[in-house]
C-alpha cells in the first residue's frame, strides 16, 4: 500500500481519483492547490504525487521545483492537457517521474500505478539488501570513539570524489579496511577493487604487474597479460606499502597516474585508462622526500587527501566492540569474557594494532575450548607491553657526556611515540630533518 497525493484545482478530478486508488488499496489523499500540497508534504510522508500543471497561484512546475528540494523526495507525475507536448517534456527535465494525458482513463491510470508500485517496492527490497550488504562489510571498521568518528567523517568527506587518497598508519591499523570502504561509498562501488602489495614486488616484476605484458616480451611471458591498472579500469586501484616502490619505478608510476595512460611491456602501443588511485604506507612519505628515498612530484600527486589511521593504542575505548565482533567472527559465546579480561585487553598497548588483537582472541578461543576465556588464555604476559618490552633505561651518567644524555632522550621519544618519528621529533621539539641527522649520528636509524 503506497501513500498518495493528488493536486488538482478541480476538486471533482481529485474525488474521483482518490476513490479510485483507494479501491486500488493505496491510501489517497487530494487537495486543490499547489499551496497546500508543498504543506501537505512537508508534513507527510507520499510515495507517489500525482499533479496538475496548471493551476493558481502555484502551478505544477513550482511544485515539482519545491519537491525536489526536500529531503523527502516523493516520484512527482504531472497531468498535462492531451497534446500538451512541450509541458510534459518541460516537467520532465525538472525532475516529474513520468506524464499521464488529461483527459483522463482510469483504466489507464489504475495499471500506470500498479506498475509503479511493483517498481518502487522492488526499489526498496534492492535498497535495503545494498544497506544490509553494506553493513555486513562496514563493521569492520569497528568502534565509535572519536578518532574513529572523525576517520568516518573523512571517509564520507572523500568517497564520493574522483580524489586521490594517500592513507597512513602503522601496521595492522586497517589501511586496507579504510581503502575498500572510500570504494564502496563512491560511484564507482560496482565497478573492481584491485588491491595490490608494493612491498612484494621486485624491480623487475612492477613494471609486468602495473602495466601486463604482451606476449614474448621477456623470458616466461608465455602469454599476454592484463596488468593491475587495466584490471581497476573503472574502478578502485589500491597500493599499499606504496613507499616501497624502487626509485626507477617511481617515474614509470608518476607518468602513469598524470597521463591516465599505461604501455604493456613488449609493447608501443598507450592505453588510456579511467582508475580511481588509493594509496597506504606505514612510513613517512615526506621524510623519505626529505631523504631522497621518495620523489617529491609522485609524494605531491599521492598526498591530496591524506587520511591517518590511529593505532589501536590511541582508541582503547574501541577495544570491547572490536573484541565483541571477532568472538562474532570467531563463532564464540559473546559472554564469553571472565572478568577481568577487557580490562586486560585495554591495558596492553598493541604495537601490532588490531591484527594483532585479532590473533591473540582466535588464540584464546582454541585455549579456551568453548568455556569462558580467561586472563590467562590471552597470554599477553608472555608477549608484554611495549613498556616491558622496551624497559625505561637508567638514567644518564655523567661519564656518558652529553652525547649519551641526546640519545636516550631520543629514544625515549621514539618509545613513548611508538615509534612514530614526526611525533617524536615534535616532542623533543626539534625538526624530523634534525631528528633524522640525531638518529645517524647515534646509529639509531
Amino acid at each position: 500500500m503506497s501513500r498518495i497525493l493528488i493536486v488538482d484545482d478541480e476538486e471533482r478530478i481529485g474525488l474521483l481519483l482518490s476513490d479510485t486508488l483507494v479501491d486500488l488499496g493505496h491510501r489517497a489523499e487530494y487537495v486543490t492547490d499547489g499551496s497546500s500540497a508543498i504543506d501537505r508534504i512537508r508534513k507527510g510522508s507520499f510515495d507517489l504525487v500525482i499533479t496538475d500543471l496548471r493551476m493558481e497561484p502555484v502551478d505544477g512546475m513550482a511544485l515539482l521545483t519545491s519537491v525536489r528540494r526536500m529531503d523527502t523526495r516523493p516520484d512527482v507525475v504531472v497531468l498535462t492537457a492531451h497534446g500538451s507536448t512541450s509541458s510534459a517534456v518541460a516537467a520532465m527535465k525538472a525532475g516529474a517521474l513520468d506524464y499521464l494525458s488529461k483527459p483522463l482513463d482510469l483504466d489507464e491510470l489504475s495499471l500506470w500505478v500498479q506498475r509503479w508500485d511493483e517498481q518502487r517496492r522492488t526499489r526498496e527490497r534492492v535498497e535495503s539488501l545494498q544497506r544490509d550488504l553494506a553493513s555486513l562489510v562496514d563493521d569492520e571498521l569497528v568502534g565509535d570513539s572519536p578518532p574513529m568518528r572523525r576517520l568516518r567523517l573523512l571517509i564520507d568527506r572523500v568517497a564520493p570524489t574522483e580524489t586521490t587518497v594517500l592513507i597512513t598508519g602503522e601496521s595492522g591499523t586497517g589501511k586496507e579496511l579504510v581503502a575498500r570502504a572510500i570504494h564502496r561509498a563512491s560511484g564507482r562501488a560496482q565497478r573492481p577493487f584491485v588491491a595490490t602489495n608494493c612491498a612484494a614486488l621486485s624491480e623487475t616484476l612492477a613494471e609486468s604487474e602495473f602495466f601486463g605484458h604482451e606476449r614474448g616480451a621477456f623470458t616466461g611471458a608465455i602469454r599476454q597479460r592484463a596488468g593491475r591498472f587495466e584490471l581497476a579500469d573503472s574502478g578502485t586501484l589500491f597500493l599499499d606499502e606504496i613507499s616501497e616502490v624502487s626509485d626507477a619505478f617511481q617515474a614509470k608510476l608518476l607518468r602513469a597516474l598524470e597521463e591516465r595512460e599505461i604501455v604493456r611491456v613488449g609493447s608501443a602501443d598507450p592505453i588510456k585508462v579511467d582508475v580511481r588511485v588509493v594509496t597506504a604506507t606505514n612510513r613517512d612519505l615526506a621524510v623519505r622526500v626529505a631523504d631522497g628515498k621518495f620523489r617529491e612530484d609522485l609524494f605531491f600527486r599521492l598526498n591530496v587527501f591524506p587520511i591517518h589511521v590511529p593505532p589501536l593504542r590511541e582508541r582503547t575505548a574501541d577495544i570491547p566492540a572490536i573484541a565483541a565482533y571477532f568472538l562474532r567472527k570467531f563463532r564464540y559465546p559473546l559472554t564469553a569474557l571472565a572478568e577481568g579480561v577487557i580490562d586486560r585487553l585495554c591495558a596492553y598497548r598493541w604495537p601490532g594494532n588490531v591484527r594483532e588483537l585479532r590473533n591473540v582472541l582466535e588464540r584464546a578461543t582454541i585455549l579456551a575450548s568453548g568455556g569462558p576465556i580467561t586472563a590467562d588464555d590471552l597470554n599477553l604476559s608472555e608477549r608484554q607491553p611495549s613498556a616491558v618490552l622496551h624497559p625505561e633505561p637508567p638514567a644518564a651518567e655523567l661519564s656518558d657526556g652529553l652525547d649519551g644524555a641526546e640519545r636516550q632522550m631520543i629514544e625515549r621519544a621514539l618509545r613513548e611515540a611508538g615509534g612514530n618519528k614526526s611525533r617524536a621529533a615534535r616532542a623533543l621539539k626539534i625538526t624530523r630533518r634534525v631528528l633524522y641527522a640525531r638518529l645517524r649520528k647515534h646509529g639509531l636509524e
